[in-house]
């Protein structure tokens, strides 16, 4: 099993970007995969889900409106597409199977002017 992420990098606030995880090893469109961070010297935190399918799609209350889950099946790929990037979001992102406990070896996302 393999989940490889891609995307992260330095941005300005208000900046956007778009993290990737490529997943194998796994029946991916039979999983809901997630998107959590953690950012230094505190918990890991959820951040966004979507079902198996891409329809249903939940967000942290700290994300939601600026943040976009979505997947598709075809490719074994989950994305976020993040805006309006704030100084609170700054983390470590991880790409996950949340039935499976599989992690993504994690991207950092760093917001500075």
């Amino acid at each position: 099993v393999q989940l490889v992420q891609s995307g992260g990098c330095l941005v300005q606030p208000g900046g956007s970007l778009r993290l990737s995880c490529a997943a194998s090893g796994f029946t991916f469109i039979s999983y809901t995969m997630s998107w959590y961070r953690q950012a230094p010297g505190k918990e890991r935190e959820f951040v966004a889900r979507i079902n198996n399918g891409g329809v249903i799609t939940n967000y942290a209350d700290s994300v939601r409106g600026r943040f976009t889950i979505s997947r598709d099946n075809a490719k074994n790929t989950v994305q976020l597409q993040m805006i309006s990037l704030n100084p609170e979001d700054p983390a470590v992102y991880y790409c996950n199977v949340p039935t499976r406990g599989y992690w993504g070896q994690g991207t950092q996302v760093t917001v500075s002017s």
